[in-house]
């Protein structure tokens, strides 16, 4: 059409080894393209930014138990975050076939990266997550083993099923079991905050299923309502588990702190302000879906859903008095948001 001849294969090659020849910059230049090109299909495959709201659960899950992060809560955040990716990978290699229509773009319909690639790098990361949690103490693999089996049976079977967000829910509220039976060998305390975190999953999940193609303003909906609940469950001032020791150091008639409003501790203003975060992420996005429920709303809906749990989690830590381990937590909200720029959660 241009009226250029196209060159042989043969020809093309010896042209272009001339060139390499006369330039050898233009290999270096070539393999470093060609290595971004593949750490940006690996960051897009594995949903990168989506992993600052992973840490939190095992912290949140710790902080429930009234003990302060050890060696063990870092064992439980490492291999939350192998199984969390492992289900990244397995979820786009079960989906492959749906991508090649709705998302062709994605990594493996695109063939930047192989299916049997991204299969053996979910089994090698469940494996190492498994392994982790091991060596945490047999507490923290006994939560591990039916988290990994429920990221499994999710990605493979469950996902398009009615029993897929409740699949989903569960598995984030076995993460912050396992940050709890890692560092003290005990989940019973973590459970409602579990719940409560499991609740939010299920809700964001329900959301997920209709991002490609949009559908009814119903869980945007119930999204929204539910995060108007969780709200005010986490915001209720809870039963201090830790009390008991408090009293019996302050007394029953302890002089507040100057300026301290009676009968409100200083860890309820935060509590409060970090569940204010959690709202500010969540309301909008999911007010506009469900105004407009079509596939761009939906799926911004879905990634501000994503990333409100890392406010969530820290108002749970909050709640359960652990300060500065909720503050650290919040403190990776403005990281996700930022990488989440360059790489979809979603």
């Amino acid at each position: 059409m241009t009226g250029r001849r196209e060159q042989p294969p043969a020809h093309r090659d010896g042209a272009e080894n001339a060139a390499t020849e006369k330039n050898p910059r233009r290999t270096a230049s070539s393999g470093a393209a060609g290595r971004a090109h593949r750490r940006r299909a690996w960051a897009e495959l594995l949903r990168l930014p989506a992993l600052f709201s992973v840490p939190g659960d095992a912290l949140a899950g710790t902080a429930a138990t009234g003990a302060p992060p050890n060696a063990r809560t870092v064992l439980a955040i490492a291999s939350s975050l192998c199984l969390y990716e492992a289900g990244m990978a397995l979820n786009d290699w079960a989906d492959r076939d749906v991508d090649a229509v709705e998302r062709p773009h994605r990594p493996l319909p695109s063939g930047r990266i192989r299916p049997s690639t991204a299969l053996t790098a979910a089994c090698a990361l469940t494996a190492a997550g498994l392994t982790l949690a091991a060596r945490a103490g047999r507490p923290a693999l006994a939560v591990a083993a039916p988290l990994a089996a429920t990221v499994w049976a999710y990605d493979l079977g469950l996902k398009h099923t009615p029993a897929g967000p409740v699949a989903m829910g569960a598995a984030r509220g076995l993460d912050l079991l396992l940050g709890a039976a890692a560092t003290t060998g005990r989940t019973r305390q973590a459970l409602p905050s579990a719940a409560l975190l499991g609740t939010h999953t299920l809700a964001v999940t329900t959301v997920s299923r209709q991002e490609a193609q949009g559908g009814s303003p119903l869980a945007p909906l119930a999204a929204l309502a539910t995060t108007a609940l969780l709200t005010r469950v986490v915001t209720h001032r809870p039963p201090d588990h830790r009390g008991t020791a408090a009293h019996g150091l302050l007394g029953p008639r302890a002089t507040p702190l100057p300026g301290a409003v009676p009968g409100r501790k200083p860890t309820a203003y935060l509590t409060t302000a970090l569940a204010a975060a959690y709202v500010a992420a969540t309301a909008r996005p999911y007010f506009h879906a469900t105004l407009n429920p079509s596939p761009p709303l939906t799926q911004r809906a879905v990634g501000a859903g994503i990333r409100a749990t890392i406010p969530l989690q820290a108002t749970l830590t909050a709640r359960s008095k652990g300060t500065a381990t909720a503050l650290l937590i919040a403190a990776l909200a403005p990281l996700g948001a930022r990488f989440a720029k360059k790489v979809s959660v979603t």
